[in-house]
């Protein structure tokens, strides 16, 4: 088993930053990863040494906000983040998480004061240093009993901790000692009472190993600092509980944590979530083995106290809203009585004891719940059975070396179910599945292909054998009975029942006993007549029974599980919600025929014929609801489909499916996509991003069957493009390829059924790559735009341009912002320009062309056989002489219609050069950005010369430039002719005041086709609101957008 530590609870770390990354929505979590650029953070943030950091957009792209701390943790370690989050939601407008984030840091730093370190800690802390993250693995020799189901061991941030103790000496209080020797009584008992599966290993002892990773989770190792505050995650099953009641046993034991804490509390929510009030005194002394605990002792040294605060997700399950529960007042009173679940939150905001240390276990889905609760948390991810473990495991089930050596090999194909085998209680439900008779006749491949084919075998090969004493006719009844009880439970996130449960669902005995006996179901030794299923994978999957199980036929004119499929659905690929993700799965792997028919024949019950139809309808009301549309999680839903293996279903769910957008990380994904996508008939536009793990690194490393399976599902992919002839866009943007990746790719291309129009390959890697799509794409006709972008072109540029002047070529539109181009560079695009005589626009943003590159542009410009019409030369270092030569080639120039000149230092005297062509009535330039480009008053002058000749010019933006009220004045004047076309003018951050409003309001009254007005980022105080509202309440005013 294994667990590391995401943050730390140092002062000098990004500790906290979490909660308010989990505060984002969707669109915002996307906004602040753009604003991670380094040219936004130029604009906030000083960089030590100016150095700022590139995170790579491929691992930005599909991060979730945990992994966008870990990536901001990494990038900008010391607590640098702080101030790069708080930059950003200020850029962001974000004004509320600004003042929470400030006022965190303050608390930072008021909170951070120097502790004394001692010679003989500064000692250990210097030998600590040079330690890195190891990883404990199991010795496949060890002996049995020193083996546990759900251990801590594992992955660690080993280093010998300074403040380790001895036990207290024989002067020990006796009633802590009492207290000590109950609690692990009680730990013992606990565990003697868990109804572990036969054979199940698990640990009681206490290793030296495992001392020293129970310390390090406490104490993390490097910080120089104790975590008052410990968020210990991970998914269900993998062992959280365990490690925390481990570390309750070693200090009952007195090997660990003697001189630190003098009482340990465990608190299970599970336990007091029902619990009437009560107060935090009575709270606390429940295990106390005397009638009156010591409370004032505990009150006299909060800092001794350490409490563990077990499954707190079950606390969010009775009380989701916490806000609900805030009343406003800290709840201080130790006495006062109190909801539990009040008690909880105010024990996690440290309102109670806000000197004791916190020890949390909660599911990672949950995380996001305790937002704004914790203070200073560090958070430590628990993520369960190792490689090695998972190896260990297997070979105690099958002792076959060889054996166990294909299972996993097949298991791994599996992704998803390899990655649940990380819970003890899973991997014991794929050996058990393997070992039954029935099974081992079916094909291992077909066993392990679906995660719902897996578990269905298994209730299959244990239930066709079953001895209960049940009537034919009482299976199907109980098997509702059991998926109503799996369904309802998840509804309001309850995954412990009461003894009222089965005689309310209709269980019978024999059949409970039974599933007792298969630890299907098991007791809850601490919640005395409570049981709950063994693992939640197996309530989710007798949830998901529970929709596709014939109903009687009193039940199904009432239609409730229709409308409750439709909800379930809504949730998960609308409203994205990962909780029920595991349901829908095995909901569309109960789909698949084969399945449904060995479950109908081994389970005794019917399978509704009706829900495929169901489906397919829930799928027209979604297209129909554009709102759902934009909001679909496409790549999610393809993982559902999948899962059913169904052709001839996925095709026709997805019939209506014109564009797919997908991030395409795991093998997963990989093959999801694969799948689904020779199932899109009507597909248009595919967007790509592939994972760098996924085709370029370590092919040579991976076992060939591994490699093999990626690059077919790639090569299926990839012919989506020719066996599609409806595919018209590709976009590859942020996607790492490799070698052999990019030649199916290619053959693909070259295709003649290949109908491909538009290329999107912004930020691909490796660059080199990008040639030789192009030269695949070398005399393809059909092909009209391609774009480049954010590429280090550098010596490629001119092989690519030189191959898209194929006579053959059709290109209308080139990208290439961003490209690392220079001066020179433009020799060949001036080249290419005068070549391909259909390419209408190029942009070339952010790139250093300077003026000498445009001044081999200007010359191709003036060239009959050019025929742009859009210029994107926005930031790419030009100065006033490039006005020059861009000015004397629009004298010639008849087609350029748009130029974006932005972000360049022209000054007045570039805009005069301009102005000498744009001052001709005959010059068919219709929209100008000149916005950042340091113009003044006498800028203004020019342009104002210019625009009374030329009435041509439709959209004008000289923003971000300090043109004051004077310069407007004069551009006002030139606009006044109720003859001029200018429809929208930009007049951003241009220091601006009241004094501009009497010529602005003037212009509003008497134009006829300005639409569009931009006065964002200027001082206007309310009499001139008030005069330029008067004018847009004017009948000749025609202004729809103000900004």
């Amino acid at each position: 088993m294994s667990f590391f530590v995401a943050t730390s609870a140092d002062g000098g770390t990004n500790d906290g930053l979490l909660p308010y990354l989990m505060a984002l929505d969707q669109y915002q979590l996307e906004e602040f990863k753009l604003c991670l650029e380094p040219q936004t953070l130029m604009a906030f943030w000083s960089a030590p040494q100016g150095h700022f950091p590139h995170i790579p957009w491929a691992n930005l792209r599909a991060a979730d906000p945990l992994n966008v701390f870990f990536l901001l943790d990494e990038h900008f370690p010391k607590g640098q983040a702080w101030n790069v989050v708080l930059g950003i939601f200020h850029t962001m407008n974000l004004t509320s998480l600004c003042e929470e984030v400030r006022a965190q840091m303050e608390g930072n730093v008021q909170t951070q004061e120097p502790q004394d370190i001692t010679q003989e800690d500064a000692e250990m802390l210097e030998a600590a240093a040079g330690n890195v993250q190891t990883q404990e693995c199991q010795d496949p020799n060890q002996e049995p009993e020193e083996l546990e189901e759900e251990t801590g061991n594992g992955q660690t941030q080993g280093c010998q901790d300074p403040n380790q103790e001895e036990p207290e000496g024989p002067e020990e209080a006796d009633h802590r000692r009492k207290y000590r020797e109950k609690m692990k009584a009680k730990v013992l008992e606990k565990w003697d009472n868990i109804p572990w599966p036969e054979d199940h290993v698990y640990i009681r002892s206490t290793s030296q190993d495992e001392h020293q990773e129970l310390q390090n989770l406490l104490d993390p190792p490097g910080t120089g600092a104790q975590a008052q505050t410990i968020v210990l995650a991970g998914r269900a099953g993998v062992g959280k509980t365990i490690l925390a009641m481990k570390a309750l046993l070693h200090w009952a034991d007195g090997v660990l944590f003697q001189q630190r804490f003098s009482y340990v509390f465990y608190l299970s929510c599970h336990m007091t979530r029902y619990m009437k009030e009560t107060t935090f005194a009575e709270l606390i002394s429940r295990d106390w083995p005397y009638s009156d605990a010591p409370i004032e002792e505990f009150l006299s040294q909060p800092e001794k106290l350490l409490f563990i605060v077990d499954g707190y997700e079950d606390m969010i399950a009775v009380e989701p809203d916490s806000e609900g529960l805030d009343d406003g007042l800290p709840c201080t009173d130790w006495y006062q009585e109190l909801p539990v679940t009040k008690i909880l939150l105010s024990l996690l905001k440290k309102e109670l004891v806000p000197q004791a240390t916190l020890l949390i276990t909660i599911k990672t889905f949950y995380l996001t719940y305790l937002k704004g609760l914790v203070v200073n948390p560090c958070f430590v991810q628990m993520t369960g059975f190792t490689e090695e473990d998972l190896w260990v495991y297997f070979m105690r089930h099958f002792d076959d070396s060889s054996k166990v050596k294909k299972i996993l090999q097949q298991i791994r194909k599996n992704e998803a179910l390899f990655d649940a085998c990380r819970a003890p209680m899973v991997c014991w439900i794929v050996c058990s599945c393997l070992k039954q008779p029935q099974v081992r006749h079916y094909a291992l491949p077909s066993v392990t292909e679906t995660t719902t084919g897996l578990y269905a075998r298994f209730f299959s090969s244990i239930f066709s054998t079953a001895e209960v004493d049940l009537a034919d006719d009482s299976w199907p009844g109980q098997w509702r009975a059991l998926c109503s009880l799996a369904i309802e439970g998840l509804w309001p996130m309850a995954f412990t029942f009461n003894t009222q449960a089965p005689q309310r669902e209709g269980l019978e005995v024999p059949f409970l006993d039974y599933l007792y006996q298969l630890n299907i179901l098991q007791k809850v030794s601490d919640c005395g007549g409570c049981f709950s299923f063994t693992h939640p994978s197996l309530q989710e999957f007798f949830a998901a029974l529970s929709f596709v199980l014939e109903e009687p036929e009193e039940f199904r004119q009432h239609a409730t599980k229709s409308e409750e499929m439709k909800l379930l659905l809504q949730d998960a690929l609308v409203n994205k919600e990962p909780y029920w993700i595991p349901v829908v799965l095995f909901f569309f792997g109960l789909l698949n025929r084969n399945i449904a028919r060995d479950l109908e024949d081994t389970l005794h019950c019917r399978m509704s014929p009706r829900k495929m139809e169901e489906l397919f309808k829930w799928r027209e009301e979604l297209d129909k609801a554009e709102s759902a549309s934009v909001q679909f999680d496409v790549l999610r839903f393809f993982h559902c489909l999948h899962e059913s293996r169904e052709e001839d279903f996925v095709e026709k769910m997805l019939d209506r499916t014109f564009e797919v957008d997908l991030n395409i990380l795991r093998d997963k994904e990989l093959k999801a996509a694969s799948f689904c996508l020779k199932q899109c008939k009507r597909l248009n536009k595919l967007r790509l991003s592939v994972g760098s793990h996924i085709l370029e690194r370590d092919l040579d490393t991976l076992e060939t069957s591994v490699v093999s399976s990626r690059m077919h599902a790639w090569n299926s992919i990839c012919s989506t493009l020719v066996r599609n002839e409806n595919v018209r866009e590709l976009d590859l943007s942020n996607s790492k390829l490799h070698a052999s990746s990019v030649k199916a790719l290619c053959l693909a291309l070259k295709n003649p059924r290949c109908k491909l129009q538009k290329l999107t390959c912004k930020s691909v890697t490796p660059e080199r790559i990008l040639k030789e799509l192009i030269l695949a794409l070398q005399g393809h006709s059909k092909l009209t735009h391609l774009n480049l972008s954010s590429n280090k072109l550098g010596k490629t540029a001119p092989l690519i341009l030189k191959a898209l002047r194929h006579s053959a070529c059709k290109l209308k539109y080139l990208c290439l912002e961003k490209c690392h181009l220079s001066g020179p560079s433009c020799q060949d695009l001036a080249l290419f320009l005068i070549s391909i005589r259909r390419v209408t626009r190029l942009c070339l943003g952010f790139n250093r062309l300077q003026d000498s590159g445009m001044q081999l542009l200007g010359a191709a410009l003036t060239h009959p056989e050019c025929v742009l019409e859009r210029l994107e030369l926005w930031f790419c270092q030009l100065g006033a002489q490039g006005c020059r030569h861009l000015s004397d080639a629009l004298l010639q120039n008849r087609t350029l219609m748009h130029l974006n000149l932005s972000k360049n230092c022209l000054g007045d005297e570039g805009v005069k050069f301009l102005c000498e062509a744009l001052g001709r009535p005959d010059c068919n330039l219709q929209s100008l950005n000149l916005s950042g480009c340091s113009l003044t008053r006498e800028g203004c002058q020019e342009l104002a010369t210019a625009l009374k000749h030329n009435h041509n010019v439709k959209i004008l933006d000289v923003g971000e430039n300090d043109l004051r009220d004077d310069g407007i004045k004069l551009l006002c004047d030139a606009l006044k002719p109720s003859h001029h076309a200018l429809y929208t003018l930009g007049l951003a951050k241009c220091n601006l005041t009241t004094a501009c409003c009497p010529p602005l309001a003037s212009v509003l009254r008497s134009s006829k086709t300005l639409v569009n007005l931009n006065l964002l980022g200027n001082e206007l105080d309310p009499d001139g609101v008030k005069m330029l509202c008067k004018a847009l309440r004017k009948s000749t005013c025609r202004l729809q957008k103000l900004g």
